[in-house]
């Protein structure tokens, strides 16, 4: 067998996704046949090699789990909260396998989350080469005027640069609220939210409706479902993956 980067098989293997497997390393967590590794562009023979994950053997690979969170608001996309908050961990009673989510959803949040323990899908799905399109159903402050959707349209400047989005409409409108669907296809710390206070548009309240070709649709809020084959079979080829 050909060798292979070491936070590569720790991905394929389950134990996170391959950038936290990068963390794992650096720390001085992962053995390699008995010796820790910390150099990042270690490769192994993953047929032959054990690793060792604080002190933990991996086996060869496990089932890979695809799944689809509807996030309420008052969650922490963690699966685990040094703050002792809610964590989507919380909602994913009946999983034995350790999956964690692809992405986040700030605490004020709410909509899909897909939650996987694929680390080589879940590393090209937050890769910039793919860029996956992320849709949201966003409620802002007040009627939203047509320069104010132009200038939404046309990109912002935010602290950590700027900002376009792929599409930005309005769904309906009153005197005191305006419903409008953004797409993204990247994903910076609450770049919804910042855009749209760049306009002078206060969000009330976020949904993410779809990601690529997952959509949430009537997926109870704090559920969750298994992808199909098909579903997965899709995302996987998205993103180059067969």
């Amino acid at each position: 067998m050909s060798a292979e980067r070491l936070q590569k098989v720790m991905a394929a293997r389950g134990v996170a996704s391959r950038r936290q497997a990068e963390v794992m390393i650096a720390a001085g967590r992962v053995q390699v046949n008995g010796i820790v590794v910390t150099e990042l562009g270690t490769k192994i023979d993953p047929g032959k090699d054990e690793i060792r994950v604080d002190g933990k053997l991996l086996t060869g690979g496990q089932k890979l789990l695809y799944l689809l969170l509807h996030k309420p608001v008052g969650y922490v996309t963690t699966m685990d909260d040094p703050q002792q908050r809610h964590a989507v961990n919380d909602l994913l009673t009946g999983i034995k396998a350790r999956v964690y989510p692809v992405g986040r959803l700030d605490i004020n949040s709410s909509g899909l989350l897909f939650c996987t323990n694929d680390g080589e899908l879940a590393h090209r799905m937050m890769h910039p080469r793919y860029k996956l399109k992320k849709y949201y159903r966003v409620t802002v402050e007040g009627r939203v005027a047509a320069a104010q959707l132009q200038r939404l349209r046309d990109g912002v400047e935010l602290e950590d640069g700027f900002a376009r989005p792929e599409r930005a409409a309005i769904m309906r409108s009153s005197a005191t609220e305006t419903v409008m669907e953004i797409i993204l296809r990247e994903g910076r710390n609450r770049q919804v939210r910042r855009m749209a206070a760049a306009i002078g548009c206060p969000v009330k309240k976020l949904v993410r409706t779809r990601i690529g070709c997952l959509r949430l649709g009537s997926l109870p809020k704090a559920s969750y479902r298994f992808l199909s084959d098909e579903e997965a079979a899709q995302l996987r080829q998205m993103v180059g993956l067969h």
